[in-house]
């Protein structure tokens, strides 16, 4: 820890002192490779009222809250030579890697390319996008349970300004111990509309890949992410041999306001048992009060700087999401001899309501402030019935990015 924090003091300073501030930190040219330095340093803090269930697990009367240092994030990135492209990724704070890869650009075009490593795979609107302009301090829950993020794999992409289509096959996370299962995934993106303020973006993907020892288990937080309760949970389901996602994605821009969202549908193919299928989405809307809008770049959009960076730019946003981890269960299980009649996963269902706003100031500084609305339904064996739990919380992040 005395390492990584180290690590953090020397990249703030570096970054801090850099001539121009409103990027990468330029390194060298060494080897044909313009090498560039890039850091996202995020502190979160979560306040809640908690319902029924301890959200963070040291509520007192009912309330508690959580601070944290989210993310610290260092990276290093190669131009050169040719048209080779590499890039290796840190995070301090969670100890593992982030992209970690090579690319290489066929007939020197940036759509058109073979990636080798560790990277994003293809699926995802949400995921896909860059992590310093998030629309909301948490990814949507369907998002964080569905979309599968960095592994090790080979890719291929082909595209133009406005299509792409990407391939990949992948296997485990780099880091040690954390995500398994060998796989494969595509993702096709179309924008009829692409035009400065003006986008419409459609896209679809699939990824199936192998369960880790044949378990599987899918749950998620309720839209906070230094929470440590999730409220809805398949449980350990044993046997499960692949688990494949069908993901639909849809943008659209119109000068400084942005909708959003995406639908997800999971199957989990079981030896001993019925099939597992779960589904969920997301819906959301963006507003950019001092009147910046979005780009548009290889199937994910961008957020250039504010246009007068001492007022810097303002953002209001509102979300809901909707996840639905039952199935096959009775509504209102049946019990006999004490015992409850459940067919099926009764994982429990999940609406959220997030509204919030963003303040980024000048090129590296960002301010986040969220209220979430959460209403939950999940069956609880100890008392046999479906039980309700209808927290709220209050979010709030820094950020510092170069």
């Amino acid at each position: 820890m005395k390492l990584h924090r180290q690590l953090l003091t020397a990249a703030v300073a570096a970054a801090l002192f850099a001539p121009a501030a409103n990027a990468e930190v330029a390194i060298d040219v060494i080897g044909g490779s313009e090498i560039t330095f890039e850091g996202l340093v995020q502190a979160d803090g979560n306040w809640f009222s908690n319902d029924k269930a301890d959200l963070n697990g040291v509520a007192k009367n009912g309330k508690d809250s959580e601070f944290e240092l989210r993310r610290a994030e260092l990276v290093l990135k190669g131009k050169g030579p040719g048209n080779i492209e590499w890039v290796v990724g840190y995070d301090a704070k969670a100890d593992k890697f982030l992209d970690t890869n090579v690319k290489y650009k066929l007939g020197g075009n940036s759509n058109h390319f073979l990636q080798a490593g560790q990277y994003k795979q293809p699926n995802s609107l949400e995921e896909l996008s860059s992590t310093k302009n998030n629309d909301f301090i948490s990814k949507a829950t369907v998002t964080n349970t569905y979309a599968v993020a960095r592994r090790l794999g080979v890719g291929y992409g082909v595209g133009d300004a406005n299509w792409s289509v990407t391939a990949s096959a992948f296997g485990r996370e780099l880091t040690r111990d954390l995500a398994h299962g060998s796989g494969y995934g595509v993702r096709g993106t179309f924008a009829p509309i692409n035009e400065k303020g003006n986008i419409l973006h459609l896209g679809l993907s699939y990824v199936d890949y192998d369960t880790d020892a044949d378990l599987l288990r899918l749950r998620a937080r309720p839209n906070a992410d230094l929470a440590t309760v999730r409220l809805v949970d398949s449980g350990d389901l044993k046997d499960t041999d692949r688990l494949s996602t069908i993901g639909a994605e849809a943008m659209y821009v119109r000068g400084p306001f942005k909708a959003q969202g995406e639908y997800y549908s999971s199957k989990a193919k079981r030896y001993a048992h019925d099939n597992y299928s779960t589904d969920g989405y997301y819906i959301s809307g963006v507003w950019n009060v001092t009147g910046e809008t979005w780009g548009y770049k290889g199937g994910t959009p961008s957020l250039g700087l504010p246009d007068e960076p001492g007022r810097g730019m303002w953002q209001l946003g509102a979300r809901f999401d909707h996840i639905d981890l039952n199935d096959g269960g009775l509504k209102a299980p049946a019990v006999v001899g004490g015992t409850p009649l459940v067919d099926g996963v009764l994982g429990g269902k999940m609406d959220i309501w997030t509204v919030g706003a963003n303040w980024y100031w000048r090129s590296n500084f960002k301010a986040s402030l969220n209220y979430v609305m959460v209403d939950s339904n999940k069956y609880a064996s100890a008392s046999k019935k479906f039980v309700s739990d209808k927290p709220d919380i209050l979010e709030a992040r820094l950020q510092f990015f170069w």
